[in-house]
């Protein structure tokens, strides 16, 4: 499986890109760093600067047809500077048009949100969120995990690093079925 893991060049939460993306590795997967700058992005741990990522590829050169899955880690920076970035929200669209799965944690259900993906839809996120879920016609429920395959793609959705054990095992599960049902 291939799976795109979509973040700001500054922001991420570092345990949120680096948990799912070894969980994909793990599971003989290959995952893909893809941001809306070339180069490199800089994670933060909290508040405090991380470690530097390699860009694999920009956000205008990809298409949801060359993964079989998403991930959107979170950190509240990340997530909100996506938000405002067309390319970004029309790539988590085509990922919903295409029906492949998109794993979310944390504040990256405002992508979600901006992509008009939780109308009808039930998920979890960082607590901070769930007025914005509720107000973009989702149901908003505290759970380590959520996944909502009521739409046209599913939604695996979870709160916070805390919940990355649970978070990376539903999402390899996920991914793993999606990828092998595409084949």
């Amino acid at each position: 499986m291939r799976v795109a893991f979509l973040v700001a060049p500054e922001g991420v939460e570092e345990s949120e890109l680096t948990g799912p993306w070894e969980a994909v590795t793990e599971a003989g997967g290959e995952p893909v760093l893809v941001s809306t700058w070339p180069g490199e992005v800089l994670s933060f741990r909290h508040l405090e600067k991380g470690d530097r990522f390699v860009v694999d590829q920009v956000v205008g050169e990809v298409s949801a047809g060359m993964f079989d899955a998403l991930v959107l880690p979170g950190g509240v920076a990340n997530p909100d500077q996506l938000r405002t970035d067309a390319e970004a929200v029309d790539l988590v669209k085509d990922f919903v048009d295409q029906g492949r799965p998109i794993a979310a944690i944390c504040h990256a259900p405002w992508l979600l949100i901006e992509a008009d993906a939780v109308r009808g839809r039930t998920l979890t996120s960082y607590p901070s969120l769930a007025t914005d879920i509720r107000n973009a016609g989702g149901t908003w429920v505290d759970e380590a995990v959520r996944v909502d395959s009521s739409g046209p793609t599913t939604l695996l959705t979870s709160r916070t690093p805390r919940d990355l054990p649970a978070f990376n095992e539903a999402l390899v599960g996920v991914f793993t079925t999606a990828a092998a049902a595409a084949r």
